[in-house]
């Protein structure tokens, strides 16, 4: 296999919840339609506290957040009010304009609880990023699975490794968790023409390579590096069709200049759909 490229996360904090953020990068802005990569780290919250990401607009993406530990309250401009957690995908296209809000739930708060998962934004197609705003909820259980040899896969949404999600994406996309025992391994196959595998925990090899722990690794266009787990290990791989240049200022993602200072117009005038019961916002950023 050609040389692995890494790309290194930069450490960030959003209202007290410690992020690693290995996309957007220097070298890589996006992987397929995927323009943005949080890991949510492992976060204990004590009684009376808990994460609380108030009021904040989205345009020209999809977010899809996905835990591994706890549970968030998700609510929008659209009236949703739904709460996500662990293997659920909570799933909204932000098309033209849409404000959302993501917090512990309230009956939570009095409870010592604990945060870990990740969220990312798919840019859309041009042809798209001006849609109506759309959510849906996806249980668990309405996930595909399979398990064979060792290796647990869950499609988030997409379609590849011989499953389909019934996450309605708007641009071919391979979005997986990985699981593997110690000593298994997965082939991975060449269904897109970008792909990455991320190392949420443990330890891993591809093609012999070692895999940093909470590092992205770009798997080169037309490879079927083998992966392997040294001990059991915890992954997520993502891919896709690159989806064209995009734009990225704060919270907005868009195909030109001039649909990101519309956007940034109308927050701070307070000209954008408001997420009904909430009367905090995140201001716009100067």
């Amino acid at each position: 296999m050609s040389e692995l490229q890494l790309i290194r996360p930069r450490a960030e904090d959003i209202s007290g919840q410690p992020i690693l953020r290995p996309l957007p990068s220097a070298r890589f802005r996006s992987i397929g339609p995927f323009v943005f990569f949080d890991h949510m780290l492992e976060q204990d919250y004590p009684a009376g506290s808990g994460l609380n990401i108030a009021q904040h607009p989205h345009i020209g993406l999809s977010t899809l957040t996905y835990l591994f530990e706890g549970q968030l309250q998700h609510k929008d401009s659209l009236g949703s009010d739904q709460l996500v957690g662990p293997g659920d995908v909570s799933w909204m296209t932000a098309g033209r304009a849409v404000a959302h809000v993501e917090r512990t739930p309230p009956e939570q708060l009095g409870q010592h609880k604990r945060a870990h998962g990740l969220q990312v934004w798919l840019a859309l197609p041009e042809a798209e990023e001006q849609c109506e705003p759309a959510y849906s909820f996806h249980p668990a259980a309405s996930l595909p699975r399979s398990e064979a040899m060792g290796v647990q896969i869950t499609l988030i949404a997409g379609s590849g490794l011989c499953l389909e999600s019934p996450v309605p994406v708007r641009s071919p996309t391979l979005y997986a968790e990985l699981r593997l025992s110690a000593g298994a391994s997965l082939l991975i196959p060449d269904e897109y023409s970008e792909r990455a595998l991320y190392l949420i925990d443990g330890e891993a090899e591809l093609d012999g390579e070692t895999l940093p722990r909470h590092t992205m690794a770009v798997i080169p266009a037309g490879e079927t590096p083998l992966l392997s787990a040294c001990g059991e290990c915890h992954l997520a791989l993502i891919g896709g069709e690159p989806i064209g240049p995009r734009r990225m200022n704060w919270n907005f993602v868009a195909s030109t200049p001039e649909l990101i200072d519309q956007a940034r117009q109308r927050w701070a005038a307070g000209d954008w759909p408001q997420v009904p019961g909430e009367t905090t916002r995140i201001e716009l950023p100067r």
